[in-house]
């Protein structure tokens, strides 16, 4: 590893850790557990969104948010709320009727340490939750970035986005691949609704932050969506050859269910090179910033190196 991965690896470690350190900090402002009969809810949300997890999301949001001159404190408020989104999602794909798995970032998911009901509710709320962090004057006095913030993740969130991806990925195991099943442009599809349009989300949310107007985000869109299809392609990747240890999760799901995935549709080496060819296509993306961007550069080569 050369001088500039060492300071990119260097950059990207700190910037991880203390956005860890701050998300967990509003969580845990944002989930006080009360003494009544919703305890068992709110301590369900905290063993979901506190103390686990990579926090690449608010990590991205808040990233741009700065290179725009927006106050860190707003900007890591509203990562929590693509936080929530993301933590939501994990604690409902988790549950037996989805992947049923028993294992998040190395401790029991959410039904098996509490119970199938409250791991819904627990859901339910961390959604209902980041929409209640967005509109907080905490985030923007100006009512209309609020707006548009609660707009670009409801989006990313719902039917067009996440959703829809998941809904795709539970079909994909039924269909398999080959002829009769999800060839690469669709699996393509699934995952830029699944992974991509939260973590796309995730830069247009500081962007608006930093009132960039539309025409002004459009190589950030680009970035997000290289950034998000190579961050699928090395997850398929380490589904397909990682280490259940440092994964913290059951690995080799995918290849035993016969679902259609980047690795199976293109083999482990081209979807390597694949992911690499996106990486440095985000980075390129980038040119016109300087040393402002090297978070974001930093968080593109993270994606094909993690081994988690």
């Amino acid at each position: 590893m050369g001088v500039e991965g060492v300071v990119s690896t260097d950059v990207l470690a700190n910037a991880l850790a203390a956005m860890r350190e701050d998300v967990d900090k509003h969580f845990d402002l944002l989930l006080p557990v009360p003494e009544d009969a919703r305890k068992q809810l709110f301590l369900a949300m905290r063993h979901a969104a506190i103390g686990g997890g990579k926090r690449l999301r608010p990590l991205l949001l808040t990233a741009v948010a700065q290179m725009f001159g927006v106050k860190r404190d707003a900007a890591v408020r509203a990562g929590c709320a693509v936080e929530a989104i993301h933590v939501y999602s994990l604690i409902h794909d988790d549950l037996p009727c989805m992947d049923d798995d028993d294992l998040r970032h190395g401790r029991p998911t959410v039904h098996l340490e509490f119970d199938e009901a409250t791991a819904v509710l627990a859901g339910d709320a961390l959604h209902a939750l980041a929409f209640d962090i967005l509109v907080s004057a905490q985030v923007s006095t100006d009512p209309f970035v609020r707006a548009e913030l609660v707009a670009t993740l409801a989006r990313a969130s719902g039917m067009d986005g996440m959703a829809g991806g998941q809904m795709m990925d539970m079909m994909a195991e039924q269909a398999g691949s080959g002829e009769e099943g999800f060839d690469l442009h669709t699996v393509t599809r699934l995952q830029q609704l699944k992974t991509g349009a939260l973590l796309g989300a995730s830069v247009e949310m500081g962007a608006i932050l930093g009132r960039v107007p539309p025409e002004g985000r459009t190589h950030l869109r680009s970035y997000a969506r290289d950034i998000g299809l190579a961050f699928q392609i090395a997850d398929d990747l380490l589904d397909h050859e990682g280490d259940e240890a440092l994964a913290g999760k059951a690995l080799r799901k995918d290849a035993d269910a016969g679902k259609a995935t980047f690795v199976s549709l293109l083999g482990a080496d081209r979807a390597r090179e694949q992911a690499e060819m996106l990486v440095n296509q985000a980075i390129g993306h980038l040119a016109n910033h300087g040393d402002e961007a090297e978070v974001l550069r930093a968080i593109a080569r993270y994606i094909v190196e993690r081994d988690r």
